[in-house]
């Protein structure tokens, strides 16, 4: 599903980058963008409100001449 919506991101929507934000303790999350070959490009601290504190996240991103490899 995340490869056919990235896909349709790069395809249809045009879009030259694509980011996807994922709680940083969240390893089956995080393993996603990695899978897909999305590269970490930081962390946004406290970034979420999450039950009762925050949480960190993770911005991994893909530009479309990296898509196309």
């Amino acid at each position: 599903v995340a490869k056919a919506l990235t896909d349709y991101a790069f395809i249809e929507l045009k879009l030259d980058k694509v980011e996807i934000r994922v709680a940083e303790e969240n390893k089956k999350s995080r393993g996603i963008p990695e899978r897909l070959g999305f590269i970490n490009e930081g962390c946004i601290r406290q970034a979420e409100w999450l039950y009762d504190h925050y949480v960190d996240h993770i911005v991994y991103g893909m530009l479309t001449k990296d898509w196309n490899k």
